[in-house]
């Protein structure tokens, strides 16, 4: 039986030359794109859908908290803000959006206040060519939230709401200063979370 001779010729200089080329670009390629990668991932399993940085609660407490009314609640280590501007009336059937600042985890949540109203809540949206309901439980801060960015586009286009007491749907931020109110607080909370 013959010997089989090596085959000398499979990595040829120029193959060689391809293949250092094509290692160099791509280390190089990491090192570059390692340098601009900012963003980091999260792998402490902490939930960072309230988290606000410290510059930002800063802003709000130093610059935007005078428009509103503040509530510390000392128990429970949070500061809740209503706006200024809301609307304000112990007969009326009434639906605050409230900021609240929880020192201890340094995390801000909005809440739905209902005054004059029991949960559950049902609330009507009517738009220009369209009408949604919706129907909403007193839940946690991520249920809120969840409410909240289902109400956002209905009030960014400056729906007519209703709410439901027993069979009667009674108007709700029917005043412009009330929309304005609740535009308000939706900006300063989403720039507090850093949404």
């Amino acid at each position: 039986m013959p010997k089989r001779q090596p085959n000398s010729d499979v990595l040829s200089p120029e193959l060689i030359r391809i293949l250092k080329i094509f290692g160099l670009i791509s280390v190089c390629l990491v090192l570059v794109l390692s340098f601009f990668n900012t963003k980091r991932a999260n792998n402490s399993g902490e939930d960072s859908t309230f988290r606000m940085s410290s510059s930002n609660r800063l802003y709000f407490l130093n610059v935007r908290a005078i428009n509103y009314d503040r509530e510390s609640r000392a128990d429970a280590g949070m500061l809740l803000f209503r706006h200024g501007k809301r609307e304000v009336s112990e007969t009326d059937l009434l639906l605050d959006l409230i900021i609240i600042l929880n020192r201890i985890k340094d995390e801000a949540y909005l809440y739905l206040e209902p005054t004059g109203i029991d949960w559950p809540l049902e609330i009507r949206a009517t738009g220009e060519k369209e009408q949604q309901v919706f129907q909403f439980e007193n839940g946690n801060n991520s249920e809120f939230l969840a409410y909240v960015m289902q109400l956002l586009p209905w009030i960014e286009r400056d729906a007519a709401f209703e709410i439901k007491v027993g069979s009667v749907w009674k108007p709700l931020w029917d005043t412009s200063a009330e929309r304005e109110a609740i535009k308000a607080v939706l900006s300063d909370y989403f720039r507090l979370i850093g949404d």
